[in-house]
């Protein structure tokens, strides 16, 4: 199995299949309106404006799986990503990210990773290869614009 395998339903009820980016690396990022690290949003979409033309990927993918934090409808988290943050990257629907009833690409990354690899808060970054491969995560207190993710985000787009 590969990240390609997997598919996630968007705020507004369509599929977005990650198979729809292969040759392409993807960030995915769970996502919540009401953190403390919610001004990442500003990044990953700096990322996004910096790197889509040369075919990076980001998917948000809001959680209410910690503390609460993403306790709006999906027009309503629409509103708020686009209105404060511009964003206009693609966002999935409300998604379980932890736990047993974890969306199945999360539980894949268990596989792959262990326990140390599962989102522990919102925020979490996960990088995915070309080729559908988990290529490195990062936890939440990373900003999306640091440089190990621009180096690693760089070097994939090298080798696309």
């Amino acid at each position: 199995m590969s990240a390609h395998d997997f598919s996630f339903t968007t705020g507004t009820g369509q599929l977005l299949h990650l198979a729809d980016f292969k040759g392409r690396p993807v960030l995915v990022v769970n996502t919540a309106s009401e953190c403390g690290y919610t001004p990442q949003y500003a990044g990953l979409q700096q990322l996004w404006q910096r790197y889509r033309g040369r075919g990076l990927v980001v998917v948000g993918i809001p959680s209410n799986d910690f503390g609460n934090q993403e306790p709006g409808s999906e027009k309503t988290i629409k509103e708020f990503c686009t209105t404060r943050y511009g964003v206009d990257f693609p966002m999935t629907a409300k998604q379980t990210v932890s736990g047993a009833n974890a969306h199945p690409f999360y539980r894949w990354i268990v596989e792959q990773t262990g326990d140390a690899g599962a989102p522990r808060w919102n925020f979490h970054k996960y990088l995915i290869g070309p080729d559908g491969e988990l290529v490195d995560m990062w936890p939440s207190r990373i900003e999306p614009m640091a440089p190990d993710i621009i180096n690693a985000i760089e070097k994939l787009l090298a080798t696309a």
